[in-house]
């Protein structure tokens, strides 16, 4: 009998064996090493660890069987490579050990660098560092030796055992203090030698153990604190910001170390193909000699502009051009590049396509199709609602006299005011309060992603463009300015001083991510140049900036592309107006109930309060003429642009006084002796028509049914201010729409009413009036067929098909205990923002389906909130919808969304 070999699942990838398309398996850094290595371009030698040994891992706790054989494998193949064996004492290898997931997260993960370095090993990479070469002016060898030591220990206890950063960081404080200095670089050898000590001190007072001496050892707990690293809270609050699933785990990247901290011949970098602020061409970088890559990130050190390499190391500097071109033809995109210069010799060590602010979205996406490297349909693919609605924020208006008492980098661009807060821990209490923050800090790291997302800015007086700050400041759409030096910035005493001012927290800052400049006090916002655009005041032929002449022309695809047309929930003519100007093509949503309010409630009182059918008849008559002239104003708006009316639909005791405060109200005043006949009308009314759940109550076709003449009323005034205006040669196209409805029989009691209404004032006239319903009670998409054979049109009502699909109180539960469920991951987005498609969407689909079934020209539209939302759109594209309806200000999304989401069908029909 036959023994059958089980096959070793594969779980170690060497550099050689991937490319940029595997980022599932290796992570986007293993996948672009990988990528880099096939171009032939000089990635240290490595190998990845697979996200899915990071999922088995996960899972168990333990390392699936098979991983440790296949790391010491490759290991012993990159041992061979480079001539040299992790932890030789003579000639000692060492490896960075970093994350890498398929998404980009910056520095919410764990990288560990130096692996390898023990008490032994580290007089042998001295030796190394003295071969041949001069370290430099920093110290020599020995130092060289020793800083790498200590950040290891550094790095590792933090990373790996949880050894609290700042005691860390205070040791090193303290021995610069000791030297006179602020400057890591004037510390030498024996500083370093004594450092490492302390370090070896702090890490065996919190962990209860030496410093780990053997490098297998210490690549192996690094490998298990980068896989743990993708449960870390910071990482799951940034997942969760910026919707990135939570089951993909991370990939390991294990990497020969290059130096850039070998002296002043040496350095690290990060380089960006184009601006990625606002997407200009050009060189854009930073540069630091004399560091590792940490350094860069962190902020630790003020940076110099990448220019700057020319001078310093000129052949370097235009090798790293020529490779940026060559990542820029191949990736067709914009390239964030990390780099290491070790004594002259350039090292790739990542690339990736990089994040952008939105406007450098929009402008990379316009700039690549001049240049052939992609068509309109892939840059209508690279940019999204959510930037054009970043690009339709308001900026300063510094037509006053605002003089800025600093100036920085604008990181990531945007208009942000509010109190001055330096502590992630106050802007979220801040922010919770409804107060508007800015998070100041000398530079953020990775802990201080809560405030980030708190505040609407962020403020550091260290770092550039690539600094922590500025990389997930750009992610999240973030207003940011770092790099502020001249901020003297006391985050115990809660306070910083600037040109002799002293600001406290709790003070009032402005900063302009795009110029950099910081103002104290609050300065005024005005629209932004994009909004200008959209209501018409800029002139397309005439554009000069190249923001709007970029979303101009991805626009203009976008309306061409389309399937779904795009309404607007509108109830006024101003209302109306601007969205059109927006681009809206007809009204998805005009809600009645709003033109009840102000001065017309006493009328809807005299109505309630009616105590026959002539005081009721009398009232309605009063309401007619103003409803009338409420849909004139719309109408003419429109201008032949459809418009679905919806009648009245919330309870009508809405309208009336709150009961308690009426009680209390009366009581006082029949205490006092006062006539109160009428309000006790009101009260005895108000009471009768008191329910415990009213938006499960009478209310929309409910309402209609049990209240004679109430939607008699609405459908006249709707059908005379067509008729009317359509005889002043302004066509009107009015659908009325009937809410609430749960069963067929509903509508048709409405509908007969309706159309004997509309026969009778349409007469002669070229006037259509369609009649349906909004889909919002469960029930009424289950019984879509039935419902469709009354209705010519269903639109979507997804707030309130939402709540009562759900069982949730829209009103109650987004504040009581949302925040609970997001933080569990039973939801990764409210599903009153985004389109629960597995859920209500189901309904969705049934209804749009057994609809269009019985009623093969059903119009179909939505008109919930879900309508502006960019995800929701894709969605209601898939199911087929006519239409989607949203809120002005977001009609220019849902156009854009609506494009995309055809560019994404036909690619994948295409395929």
């Amino acid at each position: 009998m036959t023994a059958h070999r089980t096959v070793e699942h594969k779980y170690v990838y060497d550099f050689a064996e991937g490319n940029k398309d595997l980022k599932d398996l290796l992570g986007g850094k293993g996948a672009n090493l990988a990528e880099m290595t096939n171009l032939g371009l000089p990635v240290p030698p490595g190998f990845t660890i697979t996200t899915e040994a990071c999922k088995a891992y996960l899972a168990t706790g333990e390392e699936p069987a098979g991983l440790a054989d296949q790391i010491a494998a490759h290991l012993a193949a990159l041992e061979r490579e480079m001539g040299r064996r992790l932890g030789d004492p003579d000639d000692p290898l060492l490896v960075s050990v970093r994350s890498g997931a398929k998404f980009s997260m910056p520095g919410m993960m764990e990288t560990v660098l130096n692996v390898g370095l023990n008490d032994r090993s580290v007089a042998g990479l001295a030796r190394q560092a003295s071969a041949g070469a001069d370290s430099g002016a920093a110290g020599g060898a020995d130092r060289f030796a020793w800083d790498s030591y200590r950040r290891l220990i550094q790095m590792f206890g933090k990373t790996v055992c949880d050894v609290p950063g700042e005691e860390f960081e205070h040791a090193i404080d303290e021995v610069k203090r000791v030297k006179g200095s602020t400057n890591d670089l004037d510390l030498d050898a024996d500083d370093l030698r004594g450092l490492v000590d302390t370090y070896k001190k702090i890490f065996s007072a919190h962990t209860g153990r030496e410093f780990p001496q053997d490098p297998r050892e210490q690549l192996d707990l690094a490998i298990r604190a980068v896989f743990e690293s993708w449960n870390a809270e910071r990482a799951v609050i940034y997942r969760r910001q910026e919707r990135i699933p939570a089951d993909l785990g991370t990939a390991v990247n294990v990497v020969a170390m290059v130096f850039g901290n070998l002296g002043p011949d040496s350095g690290t970098g990060v380089a960006f193909t184009r601006d990625p602020a606002s997407g200009a061409q050009g060189i854009y970088g930073d540069y630091l000699a004399n560091a590792q890559g940490e350094d860069v990130v962190a902020g630790i050190r003020n940076t110099v502009p990448l220019q700057e390499l020319e001078r310093i190391d000129k052949t370097s500097y235009d090798e790293l051009l020529s490779y940026m071109a060559r990542l820029e033809q191949h990736y067709r995109d914009l390239c964030d590049i990390e780099f290491t210069i070790e004594r002259g010799k350039l090292w790739m060590l990542q690339t990736r396509v990089g994040k952008r602010t939105a406007a450098a979205a929009f402008v990379i996406a316009g700039q690549l199709v001049d240049e052939g490297l992609i068509d309109l349909d892939e840059a209508l693919h690279r940019v999204n609602g959510a930037q054009l609605a970043q690009l339709m924020f308001p900026r300063f208006a510094l037509d006053h006299d605002f003089q800025p008492v600093a100036t920085g980098i604008g990181a990531s661009p945007g208009a942000a005011v509010g109190k001055v807060v330096f502590t992630s821990a106050r802007a979220v209490e801040l922010a919770g309060q409804g107060e508007d923050v800015i998070l100041v800090r000398r530079e953020t790291n990775p802990d201080d992603l809560n405030g980030m997302i708190a505040a609407r800015g962020i403020l550091t007086s260290r770092g550039g463009k690539t600094s922590h700050a500025a990389v997930v400041a750009r992610g999240m759409g973030k207003t940011c300015v770092s790099g502020a030096d001249e901020l003297d910035i006391a985050v115990p005493q809660r306070r910083f001083t600037v040109g002799g001012q002293t600001v406290n927290e709790g003070d009032v800052v402005s900063i302009d991510g795009t110029t950099g400049k910081v103002y104290l006090g609050e300065v005024p916002v005005m629209p932004s140049e994009v909004v200008r655009y959209f209501e018409r005041e800029l002139d397309p032929e005439t554009i000069d900036d190249p923001l709007v002449r970029a979303v101009h022309r991805i626009m203009t695809h976008a309306d061409a592309t389309r399937r779904l047309a795009v309404r607007t929930n509108a109830d006024t003519g101003a209302d109306a107006a601007r969205a059109r100007r927006f681009g809206a093509e007809g009204i998805g949503l005009c809600r009645t109930e709003h033109m009840f309010l102000g001065d017309r409630r006493e009328l809807v009182e005299r109505l309630i309060l009616a105590r026959d059918a002539t005081e009721r008849d009398k009232a309605l008559a009063a309401l007619l003429p103003l409803q009338r002239a409420d849909f004139a104003e719309i109408f003419r708006e429109m201008d032949g642009q459809p418009v679905t009316v919806r009648l009245i639909d919330p309870p009508l005791h809405e309208f009336l006084p709150p009961l308690e405060q009426l009680a209390v109200d009366v009581a006082v005043a029949q205490e006092r002796g006062e006539d109160v006949a009428k309000e006790e009308a009101l009260l005895a009314a108000v009471r009768r028509m008191h329910e415990e759940n009213p938006m499960l109550g009478l209310r929309g076709v409910r309402l209609g049914l049990v209240i004679p003449g109430l939607f008699a009323m609405q459908v006249r005034a709707i059908t005379e201010a067509a008729v009317e205006y359509t005889r002043q040669g302004v066509r009107s196209c009015p659908e009325i729409m009937v809410p609430l409805v749960g069963a067929v029989q509903e509508l048709e009691t409405v509908r007969a009413e309706a159309e004997k209404i509309i026969a009778e004032v349409v007469g002669g006239s070229d006037v259509e009036v369609l009649i349906g319903t909004m889909i919002e009670v469960p029930r009424a998409a289950l019984t879509a067929g039935q419902i469709a054979e009354a209705a010519e049109f269903f639109s979507f009502g997804t707030n309130d098909l939402t709540q009562m699909g759900w069982g949730f109180s829209r009103d109650d539960v987004e504040g009581a205990f949302f925040w609970r469920y997001l933080e569990l991951g039973i939801f990764g987005i409210s599903p009153f923002e985004s389109i629960d498609a597995d859920g209500i969407g189901r309904l969705v689909r049934i209804a749009a389906e057994e609809g269009r079934a019985a009623r093969p020209g059903l119009k179909l539209g939505v008109c919930g909130e879900h309508g502006g939302d960019p995800d929701s759109v894709h969605f209601f594209h898939s199911v087929g919808l006519d239409y989607v309806s949203c809120s002005p200000f977001r009609v220019p999304v849902a156009r854009l969304e609506a494009g995309r989401a055809a560019v994404v069908t036909a690619g994948s029909d295409s395929r």
